[in-house]
């Protein structure tokens, strides 16, 4: 019990590596009641250096770690010091974007004088390499761990403050506790990045704002969540509150699908609700960065996603700036950016996700923070956003950088890198839980060749000939066949299509042969693809059976490395580029020429 705690067992139990929150869970108490007991009893840890130099010479470098033991190796400065929360543990693919804004604001507030103190425990980061900031704590990303750094670096020197909307969500989680202990929280404070993912609270925003959201609702238990998926209606998308990468997201196409939802993916309570938006067939999807100091606001990057709304960003192909988007809309989504950002007091970084449906703007979601696109627009435009965040933060105003357009006079188109050739037998269709596992960028200065740019770079080689398999969705025909089809039959590529595509290529006056579904018998499309008689496809469902009846080409098509595109504007794009590869050599340049 609480009250057996001693300094002799208390310290027993930090040596063997137990934290606070586990020795209450063992004594039945709280988290809070056994730090109060431990510090009382001053059972405190020491912070050891770690010898970078192998101790070949002295070393200097501030890496450390903690320890129980007596003597304490910080040797903290007299400074002015601000400290970066990194991301701390992330699924493969999901932590780099985050590391590159931690890495940029220390690097760029160091610069200004302040000395950066980095707190993180993944060694597969920059940001814990020895030399990115003054001083590096190698800590889990706890709230036990972040204070007692912060009550060794307070005994010395003046705190400026925090920064944790730069590490994803692992940090942002204890930003209310550390707003709580009196620790000066550096941007946007916690309640307003709060009130973005309190639904209630930010529809009542977005009211106020006049701005429009999709159709949504949100569900305390299972039976809440059928309730207003009766409301809300089927297709939805559905995901937890507070989650990265899109974890546990998923499009529900009926009750069968949400009971299993309910039931495997997710535990659904008061604590933690899920959230259900109607979603938005066909619609475009738009990423926008901004950078705000609470009374301006620079909108940093547009970028119009290649994939329809629904798939994740990280996952989705996207150009920079839009490629297709009408330049009213663009000025539209501009004004909502800011009108937001102000509405929310941003200071620092903001992301938001627009889906565009016909004339209208949806907000489907709003981050102040640091988002995974940041490194993608720096590059694109040439501007260091994280560094230029991280000193708006610490309170330099946004008149004293040189802001660059968010729409420059090149393309700059992002791919996704999946790892799906790793894993047999998953089935490869994009959707709203991110998958992908790095990025890379095509840069020219058309649309088309900067995506072929992308998919060279991503190992999808586009084919110069050959036979393309095309099987779409009805909403889908007449935008695809207008342009992909005719491109490719004009190129002198043969197609392949089945029954309903067949017959509409056929009533279009496109020549084509048809060729049978997996279900209609043999020989069928997977046949022709197992032998190697395919060399791009364009296949786009809709609805649980169509998802269901593709998965075979899916399959076939990853193990027989053909390049693959599962939306009408990816293939679309997909055509466009091939027809591009006739416009002379591709050329190489650097980031500063663009």
């Amino acid at each position: 019990s609480l009250s057996e705690l001693n300094k002799d067992n208390l310290l027993n139990f930090k040596r063997k590596g137990f934290s606070d929150s586990r020795i209450a869970d063992l004594i039945q108490s709280s988290e809070e009641e056994v730090r109060s007991t431990r510090k009382s009893l001053k059972v405190l840890p020491v912070f050891k250096r770690v010898d970078t130099c192998a101790a070949e010479f002295e070393s200097s470098t501030a890496y450390m770690y903690s320890t129980y033991e007596e003597e304490c190796e910080a040797k903290v400065s007299d400074r002015r010091k601000i400290m970066v929360l990194g991301g701390g543990p992330n699924r493969i693919g999901q932590g780099i974007e985050f590391d590159y804004c931690c890495v940029h604001a220390s690097l760029g507030l160091r610069e200004e004088g302040y000395e950066t103190i980095m707190v993180n425990c993944n060694p597969e980061t920059v940001s814990t390499d020895y030399d990115t900031s003054d001083r590096l704590y190698f800590e889990p990303l706890t709230m036990e761990n972040v204070m007692e750094i912060l009550r060794v670096e307070q005994e010395n020197g003046t705190l400026h403050g925090v920064i944790v909307q730069f590490g994803g969500q692992t940090p942002l989680k204890l930003a209310n506790d550390l707003e709580a202990e009196g620790i000066p929280i550096l941007g946007t404070t916690p309640d307003a990045i709060d009130l973005a993912e309190d639904r209630e609270r930010f529809q009542q925003l977005l009211d106020e704002l006049n701005l429009k959201q999709p159709y949504n609702g949100i569900a305390h238990n299972d039976e809440e969540a059928f309730t207003v998926a009766a409301d809300v209606g089927y297709p939805l998308v559905i995901r937890p509150s507070y989650v990265l990468g899109g974890r546990a997201m998923e499009i529900i196409r009926s009750d069968e699908q949400l009971g299993r939802y309910v039931k495997e993916a997710v535990v659904v309570s008061g604590d933690s609700p899920v959230l259900l938006d109607s979603y938005l067939i066909g619609a475009i999807e738009v990423d926008v960065d901004a950078l705000s100091d609470g009374k301006n606001v620079h909108v940093a990057g547009i970028m119009q996603h290649i994939e329809e709304a629904g798939v994740h960003s990280g996952d989705s192909a996207c150009s920079l700036p839009p490629y297709s988007l009408p330049q009213h809309q663009i000025d539209d989504m501009i004004e909502q950016t800011k009108a937001l950002a102000l509405g929310l007091n941003v200071v620092g970084l903001m992301n938001i996700q627009f889906a565009i449906r016909g004339e209208e703007i949806f907000i489907l979601e709003v981050n102040p923070r640091a988002s995974r696109t940041v490194p993608f627009v720096a590059k694109a435009i040439n501007s260091p956003i994280a560094s230029i965040a991280a000193r708006v933060m610490a309170g330099e105003p946004l008149t004293n950088f040189d802001l660059k357009s968010p729409l420059p006079d090149h393309f700059a188109v992002k791919e996704a890198v999946m790892p799906f050739n790793r894993f047999p037998g998953v089935d490869p269709l994009l959707g709203p839980e991110m998958r992908s596992t790095g990025e890379v960028m095509g840069l020219d200065k058309t649309f088309e060749r900067a995506f072929l740019k992308s998919q060279l770079g991503a190992s999808t080689p586009l084919p110069s000939s050959g036979k393309v398999f095309i099987s779409v969705k009805e909403g889908d025909k007449t935008a695809l066949i207008s342009d992909a089809a005719e491109i490719l039959v004009s190129l002198g590529f043969e197609i392949l299509a089945t029954s309903g595509t067949s017959k509409w290529l056929t009533d279009t006056g496109i020549k084509n042969t048809l060729v049978k579904k997996v279900y209609e018998g043999q020989p069928n499309i997977v046949d022709a693809l197992k032998n190697n008689e395919v060399a791009l496809i364009f296949n786009t469902t809709e609805g649980t059976q169509s998802l269901t009846d593709s998965r075979d080409i899916r399959a076939a098509a990853l193990a027989q490395k053909i390049a693959y595109y599962t939306t009408a504007a990816a293939s679309n794009a997909a055509a466009k580029a091939i027809r591009n590869m006739n416009d002379g050599e591709i050329e190489v340049n650097a980031l500063q020429n663009y």
